[in-house]
């Protein structure tokens, strides 16, 4: 299991970060911080040293590596980044999913597993971050807002199963209804001050966890299908991708070129906590 996360993790972060780099006209000389992250398994050294060894970057890039958040870590680590690159103006920042849920892959016979394994798929994406310093390619990162739900902190879980002698994820039912009634409260507190209400918002990038916890955040959020469209394309195309989801639907709205100069956005991921994350963005 180790050893398909390490080998899988590291070429599908590596294809990730140079189309990223690529796709903003940069190269790996100019990379000065990579943050990595990952939940599919534990390395030390991690996917940030194994990745900048492997594609040459120079060995004295800053590097930050997030490991065994979950689902939500994307958002987490994008905060990371962020308040690096508010330090280091100008400078090329990236936030690296990698994720290989396969390797976390178990046969026990048992309808949780066959779920879990059905649900999560094998992705990586990459996000290029600049404070300052030049014209904007993409929206501005203008506020942050977290939630952990402590009633339920045991309710999504990876950990190690004795019985079965391996790690196990752990997924309680009534997860996405739990998720879904406190969005609510995370997107409010995100909004507070702002001067914004929901309806101001013109895109949502919410992270495609399942099809029940996509229509909990529908219903709560007061959302259209549209809304999520993005979402459910990426769970429909490639399913439950972990920390890069989120990612993967910005990558599809950045396509389409409907965001305008002074749209509002929030990103939303969410998971084992169980946890709500949330960032607000303006183009």
């Amino acid at each position: 299991m180790l050893e398909k996360h390490k080998r899988v993790a590291v070429e599908m972060g590596c294809e990730a970060l140079e189309a990223c780099l690529k796709s903003v006209g940069a190269t790996l000389a100019d990379l000065r911080h990579l943050c990595c992250v990952t939940s599919t398994g534990f390395l030390t050294p991690g996917l940030s040293a194994l990745i900048i060894r492997r594609l040459g970057i120079d060995p004295h890039c800053s590097r930050a590596d997030i490991v065994g958040m979950g689902c939500n870590a994307g958002l987490n680590a994008l905060g990371v980044v962020s308040g690096w690159s508010a330090a280091h103006p100008g400078e090329l920042g990236v936030v690296l999913c990698s994720e290989a849920c396969s390797a976390a892959y178990a046969l026990d016979g048992t309808m949780r597993t066959a779920v879990v394994n059905s649900l999560f798929g094998d992705g990586a994406a990459a996000l290029a971050v600049v404070a300052g310093g030049g014209p904007a390619r993409g929206p501005r990162v203008l506020k942050f807002e977290s939630m952990i739900i402590t009633d339920a902190v045991d309710a999504m879980r990876y950990d190690w199963d004795p019985a079965g002698g391996r790690f196990s994820f752990f997924l309680d039912p009534q997860i996405p209804y739990v998720v879904g009634a406190h969005a609510e409260l995370v997107v409010d507190r995100l909004l507070s001050g702002t001067g914004l209400r929901r309806g101001d918002i013109g895109h949502w990038l919410v992270h495609s966890g399942g099809k029940k916890v996509i229509d909990a955040i529908v219903i709560n959020l007061g959302l259209t299908r549209h809304d999520v469209r993005h979402t459910t394309g990426v769970l429909r195309d490639y399913g439950n991708l972990s920390s890069g989801s989120f990612l993967f639907s910005y990558e599809r709205l950045a396509e389409e070129g409907v965001a305008r100069p002074g749209d509002y956005g929030v990103m939303m991921t969410m998971g084992p906590g169980s946890t709500i994350e949330t960032a607000l963005i303006q183009w």
